[in-house]
């Protein structure tokens, strides 16, 4: 076995929890069970990892068996890595049958005629989920394994997540491979992105449900008050503003926990309005600008909003739209005719 694939085996058992390694090498499935029962993994990890080498290398392991170790590893603590989410679009609405083996097949060819030193791993998962972990080389340099790109593909759908290794100049040929095998012709990013990859395919699978409505608050009834009714109302009209908000904020996000957003962006159009009769502006040009968010828990953050009173109820459509820009980000983009990378707010 090569000495470089024993030393990633060995620090791939070193990132795994020792509670949880027997379990993972199960999953793996390289070593035997038999092979298993000899691992003593009640002593410290480092002797547990340079036990795990010496049996890879009894079955002669290769980079592939490692990589593979490495995606079931990543699948298990997918939150460790950040994810951005693409969206894929096909020329026509015809519908096709998904062939995975066709698919891995054009993946590899695609990728390696353009770049020979390259590492390409698939795991699929009964989601229909197929995983596939790239290590990216140079026309000079093998292959870094320890900074290797991951993207996760759900077969009938046009959204593939990704998580990019820090060589930003290969995604092209990543997003080559990707149409290419899965039979599209366009991929853009859809600015969002979050370490919590579960909650990012609740938001474009719809498994998360938002309603995107305007309210108009009704005002408080007023009328004269006599002082010895003041703080009875004052209470009455505080548990009122309260309920009132509670009830907003269920309207639109739900009762259910959120899913975990970490970042989301687009482009702001609308008109300037103001006083004819001022002449603000010689030209009516639209004003233009690019929105930004960012939150360790993006959408739960704007949620808290309005009961921590930063903000009334109900927030701005331009704060609750979120998941329902990036779902509709290709019809927007056509619609509007901008650029490829833009969401647009009415």
């Amino acid at each position: 076995m090569d000495e470089t694939v024993a030393e990633y085996i060995r620090r791939t058992v070193l990132k795994i929890p020792r509670d949880e390694i027997k379990m993972m090498l199960q999953k793996w499935g390289f070593l035997s069970e038999a092979q298993l029962q000899t691992l003593n993994f009640h002593q410290i990890k480092d002797n547990i990892s340079q036990e795990v080498v010496q049996l890879c290398e009894e079955n002669s392991a290769d980079i592939k068996q490692a990589a593979a170790l490495d995606i079931i590893y990543n699948h298990i603590y997918q939150n460790k890595r950040m994810w951005s989410v693409y969206q894929m679009k096909k020329s026509g609405e015809e519908l096709e049958c998904f062939d995975i083996t066709d698919f891995k097949k054009k993946f590899k060819r695609k990728l390696r005629s353009a770049l020979k030193n390259v590492t390409i791993t698939f795991k699929e998962y009964e989601d229909n989920a197929i995983w596939i972990r790239v290590a990216w080389g140079t026309p000079y340099k093998k292959p870094n394994q320890y900074k290797p790109s991951y993207v996760v593909y759900h077969s009938q759908t046009p959204y593939v997540f990704i998580s990019a290794s820090m060589l930003k100049s290969n995604l092209p040929l990543l997003f080559q491979a990707l149409i290419v095998a899965s039979n599209y012709h366009d991929i853009r990013e859809m600015e969002l992105r979050s370490h919590s990859l579960n909650s990012l395919k609740d938001i474009v699978f719809k498994r998360y449900s938002q309603n995107f409505q305007t309210y108009t608050p009704k005002p408080l009834q007023g009328g004269t008050i006599e002082p010895e009714d003041a703080d009875i109302r004052i209470i009455h009209e505080n548990r009122s503003e309260k309920e009132r908000i509670h009830r907003l904020n269920q309207e639109v996000f739900g009762s259910g926990p959120q899913p975990k957003l970490e970042f989301a962006q687009y482009r702001l159009e609308t008109m300037f309005k103001s006083d004819p009769k001022m002449d603000v502006l010689d030209k009516k040009e639209p004003f233009r600008c690019l929105v930004k968010f960012s939150s360790p828990h993006l959408l739960e953050s704007l949620k808290s909003l309005a009961p921590a009173g930063m903000a009334d109820a109900p927030l701005s459509p331009l704060l609750t739209c979120i998941p329902h820009k990036a779902r509709n980000y290709f019809k927007i983009r056509e619609k509007k005719g901008l650029h490829p990378e833009s969401f647009v707010s009415p």
